[in-house]
């Protein structure tokens, strides 16, 4: 359901509870509005996201936006939901603040709960970021293996702005253990789908990995 449609109906619930004398709507008036805010929550935590990848800033109401979120989808038993914002928060602490051990049981669990709801893209996220993970604790199979497998959920799904990331850091790890020649396949590879797909923000990021390989 629409977000609109949800707070039409959460208006039409609060007549029924006011003038109608039902009560018991305000139980169900309340899921309709704590579906939008869910929703609205962890959008607005995602620009938050972009802004910081963009300036470096970090905004402490990231953070608050995401876990308010998975609060909210938890309440709703919104697996999908909920397994987006956990990864959300998972990030925030990998990214923003350089903590891999507190970011990874929040991958750990959107990956499961993804699993369950079978959202292949929030499973591509988690299991990626666990693929960095491996890859900073020096497990270099096991990270290709997991980095692997997030390239391959969003070849499935037909997401091929993540594919073609998902081949850049592919190719940096090939760089980083010393076969530069896959390194050059995956970006080349990578470098193909985003012109395919108008990737404009991937494309940058192949041209600055060529430089690092």
């Amino acid at each position: 359901m629409r977000e609109q449609d949800r707070i039409e109906r959460a208006r039409e619930l609060y007549e029924l509870a006011m003038f109608g004398g039902d009560t018991s709507a305000l139980a169900t008036a309340d899921r309709e509005l704590d579906a939008v805010e869910a929703a609205v929550s962890l959008e607005r935590g995602k620009l938050l996201h972009v802004r910081f990848l963009d300036d470096r800033r970090e905004d402490p109401q990231e953070l608050v936006l995401f876990e308010r979120a998975a609060e909210l989808y938890h309440r709703l038993d919104d697996a999908t939901g909920e397994a987006d914002a956990l990864f959300w928060i998972g990030c925030w602490h990998q990214v923003v603040r350089d903590d891999t051990a507190t970011g990874r049981p929040h991958f750990e669990r959107s990956y499961a709960l993804a699993q369950t709801a079978g959202d292949q893209k929030t499973m591509s996220y988690a299991v990626r970021h666990l693929g960095f993970a491996e890859k900073e604790a020096g497990r270099f199979d096991r990270a290709r293996a997991l980095l692997t497998e997030s390239v391959s959920l969003r070849r499935d799904i037909g997401f091929l702005p993540g594919v073609a990331a998902g081949l850049v850091a592919l190719g940096y790890l090939s760089a980083e253990t010393g076969d530069r020649e896959a390194a050059i396949g995956h970006l080349d590879e990578a470098q193909n789908i985003a012109e395919q797909c108008g990737a404009e923000g991937v494309l940058r990021w192949i041209e600055r990995a060529r430089t690092h390989i």
